[in-house]
């Protein structure tokens, strides 16, 4: 009775470490999309991670529970949550005339939900392993692409600013001033940008202006919080 009890306990330990693990997995992806503003964030991912943590707990607890009674597959919820991630990967993917928008993004909560998979059934080592190679390739990688890229002189940037009437005015104008052609603009919401506008410029420069003279001449507009390039 005492070595049942015993081993109760800490099964249960194992599923407190098991969902923090996957938690903080989870968050450190979603910190990096939320970073680039993108539709899923800090706490979809975070949701997707523990969930399907959550799911692979269930099924060794179901296993567990009725294994002695019935035939059954521990793995089975697990497949569902990789086919069924689709749906939520797909609400991030927008589709732009000939550009198709938010990949990447659906790409990371597929791996994520993965990522709870191995943290739910106890594999640590691969949820980790795998976590660091999913942030290396979100942040290096996408440095490298910028590096390659810098010929065509196109820069993405960020501009975080109160709500001020006129104040997309304001910005092309310093922008247009300083002979940089603007491609494109859009407003972003995200999760934590709240109560103040998030503007998205793609915007082509010329070979002898540098991107953070720009940036400088942003930040003295009234009303700009911060300036952040992609």
């Amino acid at each position: 009775m005492i070595s049942l009890y015993s081993d109760s306990i800490q099964f249960y330990i194992a599923i407190v470490v098991r969902l923090l693990i996957a938690c903080i997995l989870g968050g450190i992806i979603g910190y990096e999309r939320e970073n680039m503003h993108r539709p899923a964030g800090f706490r979809t991912h975070i949701l997707v991670c523990v969930g399907s943590a959550l799911v692979m707990v269930t099924s060794e607890f179901i296993f567990k529970r009725y294994s002695s009674q019935v035939n059954m597959d521990p793995a089975r919820l697990g497949a569902q949550v990789i086919s069924g991630i689709g749906f939520l990967g797909a609400g991030t993917i927008i589709r732009e005339g000939f550009n198709v928008k938010g990949l990447t993004t659906a790409a990371s909560l597929w791996a994520v939900s993965c990522v709870g998979i191995a943290a739910g059934i106890g594999f640590y080592e691969g949820a980790i392993v795998a976590t660091v190679l999913i942030y290396l390739t979100l942040i290096v990688l996408k440095r490298m692409e910028r590096y390659l890229s810098k010929r065509n002189r196109y820069r993405v940037i960020y501009v975080h600013s109160g709500d001020i009437n006129g104040q997309i005015g304001h910005v092309s104008n310093v922008l247009e001033k300083n002979n940089i052609i603007i491609k494109k603009i859009e407003f972003i919401n995200s999760e934590s940008d709240k109560g103040h506008l998030v503007m998205k410029f793609l915007i082509k420069i010329p070979y002898d202006l540098k991107i953070g003279d720009i940036i400088n001449s942003l930040h003295k507009i009234e009303g700009v919080l911060k300036v952040i390039e992609e």
